[in-house]
C-alpha cells in the first residue's frame, strides 16, 4: 500500500471534524504513554539509551521511510522528542512510571472514543492493525493539512474519501 492509500485507509474512519479534534489530542497521549510504558527496562550503550521503546521507534520509523521520506523525518524529530520525554518519566519512581504511563493511555483512549462516537464508525486499528501506525502519521498529516501546508496530499487523499464533513451551525 502506498502512503496516500494508507492515510486515506485511515482517513475513511475520521471525516468528522469532532473526531479529528480528539485525535489531535488522543493520538499523542496514547503514543506518548506508549513510549513510557516501554521505556523500561534499559540500558545505556555508547550513551544512547537502548529500551523497547527506542527498538520501536526505530521500527516504527523504518515504516515511514518506506513510505515518504520527508514524513518520516518529520515523525523522527516528533517522535523523538516523546522519546526522550519518555525515558526521563521512566526514570522516575517505578509508581510515577506506570502511574504516567497508565493514566495517559487509558485517558488517550477516552478521549479516541469520544472521537469515534461523534463519528459513529469503530477506530481503524479494528479493521486492519497497521492503523496503529497511521495514526500518529495522520494526525501530522493533519496538522500540516490545517496550517494549509501539502496541499496536493490533502487533494490526493480527499479524491479518495471525500472531504472532512463541515458541521452544521445550529442557532
Amino acid at each position: 500500500m502506498t502512503f496516500v492509500e494508507h492515510l486515506a485507509n485511515y482517513a475513511a474512519y475520521h471525516r468528522d471534524p469532532r473526531n479529528i479534534a480528539t485525535h489531535l489530542i488522543g493520538v499523542p497521549v496514547i503514543v506518548f504513554a506508549v513510549m513510557v510504558l516501554l521505556s523500561r527496562p534499559g540500558f545505556e550503550l555508547f550513551g544512547f539509551s537502548l529500551t523497547p521503546a527506542t527498538l520501536c521507534f526505530v521500527a516504527t520509523l523504518l515504516f515511514y521511510a518506506r513510505l515518504s521520506l520527508r514524513f518520516a523525518a518529520i515523525m523522527g524529530i516528533l517522535m523523538g522528542l516523546g522519546l526522550v520525554g519518555a525515558h526521563a518519566v521512566a526514570k522516575g519512581s517505578t509508581l510515577q512510571w506506570l502511574s504516567t504511563g497508565i493514566g495517559l493511555f487509558v485517558g488517550g483512549w477516552i478521549v479516541q472514543f469520544i472521537g469515534h462516537y461523534y463519528e459513529g464508525k469503530k477506530p481503524a486499528f479494528v479493521d486492519d492493525l497497521i492503523g496503529l501506525l497511521i495514526g500518529p502519521l495522520f494526525v501530522t498529516v493533519e496538522v500540516l493539512f490545517m496550517l494549509g501546508l501539502c496541499p496536493v496530499l490533502r487533494t490526493d487523499v480527499e479524491a479518495r474519501v471525500g472531504p472532512v464533513r463541515r458541521r452544521e451551525v445550529t442557532g
